[in-house]
């Protein structure tokens, strides 16, 4: 193991122990001390599953990358490996940053994108990135090969390959910002892993002010191709585009050798306030899986003072519906963390607040509104409440706007703003919401919609669910609850 990947390792470990784990996920991954972001390298490899992520082990700020490692025999439960690869070569000497990794004939392979800060050339950001690769028979320990692929002449951010293989070829796609500050997407091909060709730009000029597409995964769906990725520049439109960056999908058709068609434009792929850089991979049985960043660039981030920071979402399945929406849905292996099960029916709510006294610090929820006898003007959920409801994530039906909410007003710690979703047209509501430390995730009506955002309950507090309806009636049919166990064996 090299110098560094054995300093970075030593580092983290010295984090770890004075970190405060107030509000670290029971059931998220993690970084077990110092800065997580981007999913990377997910895979199902050798009869595991394989986690990467960016890290930084030497503090709880964003700094040079370093890719972090956890393993599954079952997507629930995780162990953690050594960091799997660490800048310091000519070629990622600032950072290995975001990537995706392939089974080349029982080698594991890390496709990464090499990141070098230039420094001396007058203009205040000047950088260098390349795709470069690594390679693992043990899927344990890699060995750097250097540069893969370069950007055209004076291109800078030029990054985050995902690779798969397909008719014989193994094929690419990377993220770029052109000459002209316009994000695209670009698709290589290649026989080896190592020469590469370029393909096709797959798309480009998605949003006038979109300047960069990080992040890209294309992969099929159903009968059609899935084109997910981050843009960066696009503006708030309504209720749409609320957080800072944004990550969805374009539907279309693509196969070998001819172009990307379009079907339906870009979608929001979660509608919560934490949501970045979603990965796919596919599981052993064939499902389309799917990890995100539940954190957001430039957002507070109050797990800071304790040492560490960034958690991935729960693991999701995807699926594309009739109307060509991208769906996620909690994997069904999650079943295997409940115990101690709650069941309360035939709920009645007449302007007011009811307590439930089921605890929500590592829950899992289903409820069941009857909207057919609802009319409150706003009725929902507290989560992680105290009981008077000071302090809670509101999770609530607007009838008003006939809009679904996710409120972190009353949170916590700092955290404030709120998201929403058109209310589905139905006569119930069906919503399924995972709360975790310091998180929420809420999927609505058979995963038409998710909601994915971070909570910081200020500590120590009583954390419960509350029912409420404010100026009308609302009706629960059914509020149906476990407690989670952690996924860390």
């Amino acid at each position: 193991m090299s110098t560094a990947i054995n300093d970075a390792n030593q580092a983290v470990k010295n984090l770890e122990k004075q970190m405060n784990k107030q509000y670290y996920p029971h059931f998220h991954i993690s970084p077990l001390a110092g800065w997580m972001n981007d999913p990377n390298g997910l895979i199902y490899f050798k009869g595991q599953y394989h986690a990467f992520y960016q890290h930084h082990p030497y503090d709880e700020n964003w700094g040079p990358m370093h890719w972090g490692h956890v393993v599954s025999d079952d997507l629930v439960t995780w162990r953690r490996l050594p960091i799997a690869i660490a800048p310091g070569n000519e070629f990622d000497k600032s950072g290995c940053f975001s990537g995706s990794a392939v089974d080349n004939n029982g080698e594991l392979c890390l496709i990464y994108t090499g990141h070098i800060w230039l420094e001396g050339q007058g203009k205040q950001e000047q950088i260098r990135q390349t795709q470069c690769l690594a390679t693992s028979k043990d899927g344990i320990h890699f060995e750097k090969h250097g540069t893969i692929v370069a950007p055209k002449e004076g291109i800078m951010h030029f990054r985050d390959p995902k690779v798969w293989q397909q008719d014989g070829k193994w094929w690419m796609v990377v993220g770029q910002r052109d000459l002209q500050d316009v994000g695209q997407i670009l698709l290589y091909r290649s026989d080896d892993l190592k020469n590469w060709t370029f393909d096709q730009v797959v798309v480009s000029n998605i949003d006038p002010n979109v300047y960069m597409l990080e992040c890209p995964d294309f992969f099929p769906l159903g009968d059609k191709w899935i084109l997910m990725f981050s843009p960066q520049g696009m503006q708030a439109k309504g209720y749409k585009y609320r957080n800072l960056f944004q990550s969805g999908y374009i539907v279309g058709n693509w196969q070998p050798g001819q172009q990307f068609s379009i079907i339906k434009p870009f979608q929001e792929m979660d509608f919560g306030h934490d949501f970045y850089a979603p990965q796919s991979f596919l599981a052993a049985d064939g499902r389309r899986i799917m990890f995100a960043w539940m954190d957001m660039w430039e957002s507070i981030m109050p797990s800071k003072n304790d040492k560490w920071m960034g958690s991935f979402t729960l693991p999701r399945e995807l699926i594309l519906d009739h109307n060509d929406n991208v769906r996620n849905r909690p994997i069904k292996e999650l079943a295997a963390l409940r115990e101690t099960p709650i069941l309360l029916t035939d709920i009645s709510l007449n302007n007011e607040l009811k307590n439930t006294n089921i605890e929500l610090v590592h829950c899992e929820l289903k409820v069941e509104f009857d909207l057919s006898q609802s009319d409150a003007e706003r009725f929902g959920l507290q989560l992680a409440a105290t009981k008077d409801g000071k302090q809670a994530t509101l999770l609530y039906v607007d009838l008003q706007s006939n809009r679904l909410v996710l409120d972190r007003s009353l949170s916590g710690v700092e955290l404030k703003g709120y998201r929403s979703v058109p209310l589905p047209r139905t006569k119930k509501l069906m919503l399924h919401v995972y709360v975790d430390t310091s998180s929420v995730e809420v999927f609505v009506n058979d995963n038409l919609y998710s909601f994915s955002s971070r909570i910081y309950p200020k500590l120590p507090a009583k954390r419960i669910v509350n029912l409420f309806a404010e100026n009308g009636f609302a009706k629960i049919t059914k509020l149906e609850g476990w407690q989670l166990k952690s996924i860390y064996e």
